[in-house]
């Protein structure tokens, strides 16, 4: 994967405390971009060339997380959640905590097993039954390394697997994120000259309702969208893809079809991929979706919007897995959309 990719991956951006991974982003960016900026949410905006019309890419650079809410007297920490966790996977995993003081580290922890009757073994506990353990020994204690508010993430290591696939915590969006700032660099290091101003977006606090969308749709005002997130591979067992539709690990980018989506946009899309022999797969989506296009579809006096997906499979859990070939025939399409708009494109209908 490209370093741009793992630094966003390895930095923590719990949804509302965002800062690391926009500080990767605008390394990576800045140098390039014709202008970068940030905003009161948390956004960052950078944008290339000199057009009348805009093209807005955006992916959100937040993940899941939980919040310290309460201390006991032991020094045990309680927490919320910050964006939707199976609770299944919550126990048993180390994690940081993000204090005024830096990186405090712990643990998630519950009774084990042994000390469990045979109902309550079969039982997904909730989420005041689990706790944060961070080696404290009275509340006193534990009150002088982390606060009340505080924002928590796993800490998984990236894992290299087999057929160019990868194991990481927050593929969700760092993938999308990176795919839309990736855009950019690639069309300004190649001063390509395209009619359409290009603006790529870090958007934050999608997990909770894609706030970080709305005010930068706003703002940005584009003439034309795509927001980049991941969508739910469905080639494992158990998955009943009468339901959710076949989407497969390292077939390709996803181009969604639905109400949230433009359709000249999405034509254009499945015609360039097939023009550039980009690999792609078709999702249906009936409804508005859970990602940016949601938002950025009904800014303003609306914006036609495309919807472009990275296959991912666990998604919400501390080892997500993509294909890194899923994710560079995102950005080639990216790329080659930005490249083929003109001034004279009209995409109502």
């Amino acid at each position: 994967m490209e370093k741009f990719l793992i630094d966003l991956l390895e930095s923590r951006s719990p949804t509302g405390s965002e800062t690391e991974a926009a500080n990767v982003i605008e390394k990576y960016v800045k140098p390039v971009a014709d202008s970068f900026e940030k905003d009161v949410l948390g956004n960052r905006i950078a944008s290339y060339g000199k057009g009348k019309k805009t093209l807005m890419l955006a992916g959100h650079i937040d993940e899941i997380g939980l919040q310290v809410s309460y201390i006991d007297n032991n020094g045990f920490l309680f927490f919320q959640q910050l964006g939707g966790h199976d609770n299944v996977m919550v126990s048993g995993r180390a994690v940081c905590i993000l204090t005024d003081n830096g990186i405090v580290r712990g643990v998630t922890g519950k009774r084990a097993i042994h000390l469990m009757d045979a109902k309550e073994r079969k039982e997904v506990p909730e989420t005041h039954q689990i706790w944060i353990d961070i080696g404290a020994t009275s509340q006193k204690e534990a009150e002088e390394m982390v606060s009340i508010g505080d924002a928590i993430v796993y800490e998984t290591p990236i894992v290299k697997m087999s057929n160019n696939r990868y194991a990481a915590r927050a593929f969700d969006d760092k993938a999308g994120a990176f795919a839309v700032f990736e855009t950019l660099r690639r069309v300004a290091k190649a001063k390509a000259k395209c009619d359409y101003k290009l603006v790529s977006v870090g958007t934050t606090q999608e997990e909770i309702g894609t706030r970080g969308a709305i005010t930068s749709a706003y703002s940005v005002n584009a003439d034309v969208a795509i927001a980049v997130d991941v969508t739910h591979a469905t080639d494992f067992p158990t998955c009943d893809v009468r339901k959710f539709g076949s989407i497969k690990l390292g077939e390709g980018v996803v181009i969604s079809r639905g109400p949230n989506l433009n359709p000249k946009v999405t034509s254009r899309l499945i015609e360039l991929a097939k023009k550039n022999k980009i690999p792609y797969q078709i999702e249906a989506e009936p409804r508005p979706t859970g990602t940016d296009a949601r938002a950025i579809q009904a800014t303003r006096c609306g914006i036609p919007t495309g919807l472009l997906s990275i296959p991912l499979r666990y998604m919400h859990t501390p080892c997500e897995v993509a294909n890194s070939n899923d994710i560079k025939a995102c950005v080639d399409l990216l790329e080659a959309f930005a490249k083929s708009l003109k001034n004279k494109d009209d995409f109502t209908f």
